[in-house]
């Protein structure tokens, strides 16, 4: 997706990952082309889809976000079928690294107790919160029922 912004002598280009680039008037020449990224806020995360194939994801970390939302914008096939109420369990993940992750809530740990697949490292997709403290997280989705 390609939004244009006219400024004085030149014009700026947002691509979808949000980097920018400044080109010049051809009147005016090329004086300076640089490009830099406005998105700070990012952090890098790991999927491994249930064929054993990592998926690298940039996730936002100031849209108040989860990381099941964010496995659903990447088209990961995570079910979610409560919409992430903890209701249901099939955004259930593996989690694979050392990250700290947010406390487990009596929601959470009920849905858990009762669902299929569950191992010891097994948590919720949509109860965690996508946060700085996440960066470089790698988790595996479970088996389909």
């Amino acid at each position: 997706m390609l939004s244009l912004l006219p400024i004085r002598f030149g014009i700026y280009f947002i691509t979808w990952n949000l980097s920018i680039t400044k080109f010049h008037d051809s009147k005016i020449g090329y004086l300076c082309n640089f490009q830099f990224n406005i998105m700070d806020n990012e952090i890098n995360i790991t999927v491994i889809d249930r064929e054993g194939k990592a998926h690298q994801l940039q996730a936002p970390t100031d849209m108040n976000m989860n990381l099941m939302e964010v496995c659903k914008a990447y088209d990961l096939p995570i079910m979610a079928t409560c919409g992430g109420m903890a209701m249901c369990a099939t955004c259930q993940v593996y989690i694979e690294s050392d990250q700290e992750l947010p406390e487990m809530q009596d929601d959470e740990e009920a849905m858990l107790s009762e669902a299929f697949y569950v191992e010891d490292n097994s948590r919720l997709s949509c109860q965690i919160p996508i946060t700085d403290e996440l960066e470089g997280l790698t988790v595996r989705l479970v088996p389909e029922d």
